[in-house]
């Protein structure tokens, strides 16, 4: 099968302060050992934010990024989209050098390409929705009337149409995300940044605007790097997580991987407490089928959740054959394997 094509490359990049001894840092070449680092850092009286990180983001996946506070998920999503600058390594969009494009051109980039939404809504006060959703429309000079059908139409996408008249202020908290959300999506962006976006929320409203993240991903399909350091949310939102520590990428995986198969006792301290039938799914647990085996009409999809697939496994009469993509099959599945699982 064809992989994605990337999206967005980032290779060897790291982030030290204070800025001012990047350059001797840089001296140091592409890729200095460990023990070289902490030598130039202890002399330096610097801190590294970032440490040689290299991640590939596909075209289309929900990429999530997590850690504990002070892992270095924030700066490193800040370097991916330039709104800091990397003390060395490489990033690259759509297989075009990021860190040496032009000024303007890094204004089209973020003005086209990129849309971006935090953990506070940084919202205007004295405009309305519509003038907050239709603002970055604006800044691009798209005319009025035409921005405004735009902003219209991002605002009904994420269910806030009757609204477009109210402040701020009138809204409720996640009513607030859904025009930072709404804003960011105006201007089309190819990249969709998001930094703790609902970690601000109460819960059952944050579990909302998760739901409501799922749909439009459904509908929009973009390619997205999302911040969080809630396993729970990660492993509901994502394709692949990306788990750092102390600025340094610790396993990068599909949520199922990281249960089964943490890099180290911190990765699994993440995943312990996770109930693993709401994690993996049943191509995670299926077992190869025989060259010569063959199948019936029944078959079960391998992207359905242990929890979800239970159900159809309990009246099964045996094992059952699991389909992959473009309905191959691509293995078969026991009652036994689900139990395990849900017993753990």
């Amino acid at each position: 099968m064809p992989t994605k094509e990337t999206k967005l490359l980032c290779e060897g990049v790291w982030k030290i302060y204070p800025e001012s001894i990047e350059n001797d840092f840089r001296n140091l070449g592409s890729n200095p050992s460990n023990e070289i680092v902490q030598q130039f850092l202890a002399s330096h009286n610097a801190i590294c934010a970032v440490q040689d990180a290299s991640i590939s983001i596909k075209s289309g996946e929900v990429f999530v990024i997590m850690g504990l506070s002070g892992s270095g998920k924030s700066t490193l999503v800040r370097c991916l989209s330039r709104l800091i600058e990397t003390s060395m390594g490489d990033i690259q969009l759509d297989g075009k050098d990021l860190l040496n494009i032009s000024k303007h051109d890094l204004v089209n980039v973020r003005r086209h390409k990129f849309g971006m939404v935090f953990q506070h809504f940084a919202l205007l006060p004295f405009r309305t929705v519509l003038g907050n959703v239709a603002f970055p429309l604006e800044v691009q000079g798209v005319d009025k009337a035409e921005r405004e059908v735009r902003a219209r139409a991002m605002i009904e996408l994420v269910g806030l149409d009757g609204r477009e008249e109210y402040y701020p202020r009138e809204l409720s908290g996640g009513q607030q995300q859904r025009v930072g959300i709404a804003r960011s999506l105006a201007v089309e962006p190819e990249l969709w940044f998001l930094d703790e976006p609902f970690s601000a929320l109460d819960p059952l409203i944050r579990r909302e605007m998760q739901e409501e993240f799922l749909r439009l991903q459904s509908m929009l399909n973009k390619t997205i790097v999302f911040i969080t350091h809630d396993f729970d949310e990660a492993i509901r939102l994502a394709d692949r997580i990306a788990i750092m520590k102390d600025g340094m990428i610790i396993q990068v995986s599909t949520p199922g991987d990281l249960v089964l198969n943490p890099a180290d006792e911190y990765v699994a301290e993440f995943t312990k407490h996770v109930v693993r039938a709401k994690v993996l799914k049943v191509k995670d647990i299926m077992r190869a089928s025989p060259s010569n085996a063959t199948h019936g009409d029944t078959s079960i999809d391998g992207n359905l959740t242990i929890e979800d697939a239970a159900s159809i496994l309990r009246t099964a009469d045996g094992p059952m054959p699991v389909r992959g993509e473009g309905d191959a099959i691509i293995g078969h599945v026991h009652w036994d394997d689900i139990i395990d699982v849900l017993v753990e």
